[in-house]
């Protein structure tokens, strides 16, 4: 009986019903994730606007540290979906271990930075007190590098097997909490001191060490550990660490490469003055507000892409990721109507408790921002679906050198162009930075029709289609069933 209701409740393979049930707790978890960056720079600019234009230049330093590690541990995501759909429990543990080691060194790496965080700011020319911030803010986030790239890695765990309401809840859990924390830590409250920017970094690593605690207990549920056995393979496995590397460097560096790109612009743009670093800030943390289903869908398509090609069944892959295209550009349409009819009803919160002659300025560049917003999302909407799905294929190395191509030729090189021998506005750096937006859009979406990922995977050839046969012997699980807790 229990396994003819697990069929009944199978959705059907490359179906919508599918591609949501996996998509729709992503799309919370990643919304939840950056819902907690969005709370930050609200509390930050009621705080003080010099704190919320360093928040951005110093985040997205980190997280160009961070990128290639990063990229590497969220591609543990395909080996756990590929193994998964080869019915290989064993894999999935060992790859788990190999992803654990990993985090513990890399995240090490990272700590071993945060010295240099001041150095590296007074060098890029910033205003003073914004150097100040900045080097607190990139310092302690650097600090935490162990637990950042940790929950990266345990998360892959669940949603390489399509388990993706665990992630959720855990991550709303964890911003709910940091949501209280950051308020208290940035202006202070009972014992606990007033810290500003530096309080907004350090409850950003409270948070990541308290989904790690979560998400780790979680591998020791009963069910869990009974079948993947975490303890017997627990150990080194250079064959398969070697793999994980070969194509995962490539994602990692592939991020590495366009966050480093984002990362000059941003600075970039600080010498234009600080209302227009402060605007650039806001318009972009609107835009990842706006982008958090999309990157739900790009998840879910890279797990079942995954899933399918292990299975020998590239035509659902392909399904699947036309309807999360269509999916997405409907909604990405519809949030370009609100960026150009309705800015003000996004800068509200921004604007509520602001300093009220500082935001003034900015608020209208913000509003003149978000029509290169609207311009460029159905590109970046492209780039975010397509993507996902060659890479979740095994295709990374062309992601990484297009990716490299591009930063260096659209974003970089112009940069460097306009700030070293003209003075350029602030409307033409975010021109040039949109037509970059568009052209990776593009070459994503004609790599995927090209068709070459069809014959691509990352596990063993021989396992290949074993997901199809062993399901003939084993009753399928259902993708996001409901299921008692004790399943997780």
């Amino acid at each position: 009986m229990a396994s003819t209701e697990r069929l009944v409740n199978q959705p059907q393979p490359g179906s919508m019903r599918e591609l949501l049930m996996i998509a729709i707790p992503m799309v919370i978890s990643a919304g939840s994730q950056s819902l907690m960056h969005i709370i930050d720079r609200i509390y930050l600019t009621w705080h003080h606007v010099d704190e919320v234009a360093a928040a951005l230049p110093a985040g997205i330093i980190f997280w160009a540290v961070l990128s290639i590690f990063h990229g590497m541990g969220s591609y543990v995501n395909t080996f756990v979906a590929q193994y998964e759909g080869a019915v290989r429990p064993d894999r999935v543990a060992a790859t788990m271990w190999q992803g654990f080691y990993f985090a513990l060194i890399s995240g090490g790496l990272l700590m071993l930075l945060a010295p240099f965080s001041g150095m590296f700011f007074a060098m890029v020319g910033h205003d003073v007190e914004i150097q100040r911030h900045e080097s607190t803010y990139l310092s302690i986030l650097l600090l935490g590098g162990v637990p950042t790239v940790l929950a990266t890695i345990l998360g892959t765990f669940f949603t390489g097997r399509g388990k993706t309401t665990v992630v959720m809840f855990v991550n709303v859990v964890s911003v709910a909490f940091n949501a209280v924390l950051d308020y208290a830590f940035i202006f202070g409250w009972g014992p606990i001191p007033e810290m500003g920017i530096a309080g907004g970094a350090l409850t950003d690593v409270i948070a990541n060490i308290t989904t790690c605690v979560a998400l780790g207990g979680l591998l020791f549920w009963p069910s869990i550990a009974s079948r993947y056995q975490f303890w017997k393979h627990h150990g080194f496995d250079r064959e398969l660490t070697l793999r994980m590397l070969y194509y995962g460097f490539p994602v990692g560096l592939l991020l590495l490469i366009d966050v480093s790109g984002w990362a000059f612009f941003m600075n970039a743009i600080g010498w234009l003055g600080k209302a227009e670093q402060v605007a650039t800030n806001l318009a972009f943390n609107l835009n990842t507000l706006a982008f958090i289903p999309v990157i739900g869908l790009g998840i879910a398509v890279s797990t079942l892409v995954g899933m399918r090609i292990t299975e020998g069944r590239p035509d659902l892959a392909a399904r699947t990721t036309w309807l999360a295209v269509g999916l997405s550009v409907g909604y990405i349409l519809f949030c370009s109507g609100i960026y150009l009819f309705l800015p003000q009803l996004l800068l509200a919160p921004y604007e509520w408790k602001a300093h009220g002659e500082d935001f003034a300025e900015v608020k209208v560049v913000v509003i003149q921002l978000l029509w290169f917003v609207a311009a460029y999302s159905f590109f970046d909407t492209l780039a975010i679906v397509f993507g996902s799905a060659i890479r979740g294929a095994g295709d990374t190395r062309f992601s990484m050198i297009f990716t490299l191509i591009c930063v260096l030729a659209l974003l970089i090189a112009p940069t460097v162009i306009l700030f070293g021998w003209y003075k350029p506005t602030l409307s033409m750096c975010w021109a040039y930075c949109s037509v970059y937006i568009m052209v990776m859009g593009l070459g994503f979406m004609f790599r995927f029709l090209g068709g070459k990922w069809k014959s691509m995977r990352v596990v063993e050839p021989d396992l290949v289609g074993g997901g199809i046969h062993a399901s003939l012997h084993t009753p399928p699980v259902t993708v996001l069933e409901v299921e008692p807790v004790s399943s997780v």
